[in-house]
């Protein structure tokens, strides 16, 4: 695992060092300001970047408006999950998620407000947070990873509620059922696991890589990424991205993409994929043609 290590380097040598650091970077995690003009993005050395939409949007932008606005040191580790609030942005890492005001952020003023650490089974285990998915419902956050676990935690009061098992290793991804206290996990298992709120117990399980239309053995069985809307899901990863129908359990488009996927998700009627292991962040302003990158 790589992490952000602090050295000493001679001034001639800072740009070399910054380049190789570049070179090796990994963004695992992005997430949309509440009044949507910043986008956040963290990679494998624990930092967050601030870029500005509205600015490199601009018909009159430069290559610096391409730039981050701010970057900062979130945490020790990779930065494996972002999410945002009407007003705090939250990010995961390594056994603990951390809370940000996007006020402050956009003001450089990049100082934690809190952070919590699920109780793990003993004090020695420190397994990433791979995923975070608010329910609005309940004013909550779910937390799910290295653990293999679904962590619940009370936004008002910070405290953890309920711990959902059935997992038999690490959680990817997560996806809520808007129009129910459902929740859906994927993960290392090959497994989608679908959670009712309401009485905190697994009510459907689809192991995907058993469906031979949908299996690719020399992938693996893992699922990476997963999207619901209503009675709906997509998902992939080792298996072929699929769309699913919950009710029947059924497989009913597999959609012919080589790569595994590891982020996906619905926009109306079209389902959109994104991945990438650089320092960019590509933009999009329609589905057929790349704008521009927006680059640490």
């Amino acid at each position: 695992m790589e992490r952000a290590v602090p050295l000493a380097v001679p001034l001639g040598q800072a740009e070399v060092f910054q380049a190789l650091q570049r070179l090796h970077m990994t963004i695992f995690s992005q997430s949309v300001s509440p009044c949507g003009k910043f986008l956040a993005a963290g990679n494998n050395y624990g930092q967050i970047a601030i870029f500005s939409l509205s600015a490199a949007l601009s018909s009159e932008a430069k290559e610096e408006s391409k730039k981050p606005v701010v970057t900062f040191q979130a945490h020790d580790g990779p930065v494996y999950s972002m999410i945002s609030t009407d007003r705090h942005l939250l990010s995961a890492g390594d056994g603990e998620v951390k809370a940000w005001l996007w006020v402050e952020v956009l003001k450089k003023g990049c100082k934690e407000l809190w952070h919590r650490q699920p109780p793990y089974r003993t004090s020695l285990e420190v397994p990433e947070i791979n995923a975070l998915l608010l329910v609005p419902k309940e004013n909550s956050l779910i937390l799910a990873g290295g653990d293999c676990q679904l962590h619940t935690m009370d936004l008002e009061t910070g405290t953890f509620t309920r711990a959902l098992r059935g997992h038999t290793d690490y959680i990817h991804c997560l996806a809520l059922r808007e129009r129910s206290p459902e929740v859906l996990s994927g993960g290392e298992d090959g497994a989608v696991r679908l959670w009712d709120l309401r009485v905190a117990k697994e009510v459907q399980t689809i192991e995907v890589y058993k469906h031979e239309e949908c299996s690719r053995p020399h992938n693996g069985r893992w699922i990476g990424c997963l999207a619901t809307d209503s009675d709906w899901m997509v998902c992939g990863g080792g298996p072929a991205l699929t769309l699913w129908h919950l009710r029947s359990s059924t497989p009913t488009t597999i959609f012919p993409m080589r790569a595994p996927q590891k982020h996906v998700t619905f926009y109306q009627d079209l389902v959109l994929t994104a991945a990438g292991n650089s320092c960019r962040v590509d933009v999009f302003t329609n589905l057929g043609y790349r704008a521009f990158s927006l680059s640490f």
